[in-house]
């Protein structure tokens, strides 16, 4: 497995329920997530997590998709996420740092993506992570896997 990526997108929405757009940086606030984001707060879902590779199949079955489309914050590009392990710990940038809390998530109702493709890869291949430090993070931005507990 690969031990580091990149970033290539930075995704917030105002509201919940709505889909992220790229703005390009962010301010990640220590245990509560992104500065702005409607989903940030207190818990183990603070920050979400999509690898490019992953929307990149949704893609391939001919979806007109953006970074965000899936409610994802951080778009990665080289690292295989959905391998990582709860616990695992993610450098990304020169200061923030993240804990994987959640694999993948349960869907309670089909998504906009799913009736269009009869796919969606958040519920497998999407990640969830609590901000153990703080920082700003940008697109273009170094990601490292620092701890994996396989």
């Amino acid at each position: 497995m690969f031990k580091s990526g990149k970033v290539v997108a930075v995704c917030i929405s105002e509201r919940k329920g709505t889909q992220k757009k790229d703005i390009g940086e962010a301010h990640l606030i220590e245990d509560y997530g992104i500065e702005k984001d409607a989903h940030a707060g207190p818990g183990h879902r603070q920050v979400s997590l999509l690898a490019l590779e992953s929307a990149d199949t949704m893609r391939a079955k001919g979806l007109d998709i953006d970074s965000g489309d899936f409610g994802e914050n951080i778009v990665t590009e080289g690292l295989y996420l959905k391998d990582l392990s709860l616990g695992s710990r993610l450098r990304i940038g020169k200061e923030a740092l993240l804990e994987i809390t959640q694999i993948g998530k349960e869907c309670h109702d089909r998504c906009a993506i799913y009736y269009q493709a009869g796919d969606c890869i958040m519920p497998r291949e999407g990640i969830f992570a609590r901000v153990i430090r703080g920082g700003t993070i940008h697109v273009g931005d170094n990601i490292e896997i620092i701890s994996d507990f396989k």
